[in-house]
């Protein structure tokens, strides 16, 4: 690669870098985190929802992260609203 095309690619930012945070939640069940919730915007309107779970029949700290890419925040706000009161008819307490 040239010179030029180095620092062309170089000054590309990457996906992770242009994406900028929209909200977060962490879910509680009996004061242990069982879940994480996070948005994160794209500036062509795309919105990342990642999530990781920390099931209770596992060690502490062992999870399972999984992102749920959508089209706009709209998506991403009714999948994250559905998920939070899913979790609060579980007995889990929500916090931001």
């Amino acid at each position: 690669m040239s010179r030029s095309g180095q620092a062309a690619a170089a000054a590309e930012p990457t996906k992770d870098s242009a994406r900028k945070e929209l909200y977060a939640y962490e879910v509680r069940r009996e004061g242990r985190v069982v879940a994480k919730l996070k948005a994160l915007g794209a500036a062509d309107g795309t919105v990342t929802v990642e999530t990781e779970v920390f099931p209770l029949n596992q060690p502490p700290g062992a999870s399972i992260p999984r992102p749920f890419e959508f089209p706009d925040a709209d998506y991403a706000r009714h999948f994250v609203d559905e998920a939070i009161l899913a979790l609060e008819y579980l007995n889990c307490e929500v916090v931001e």
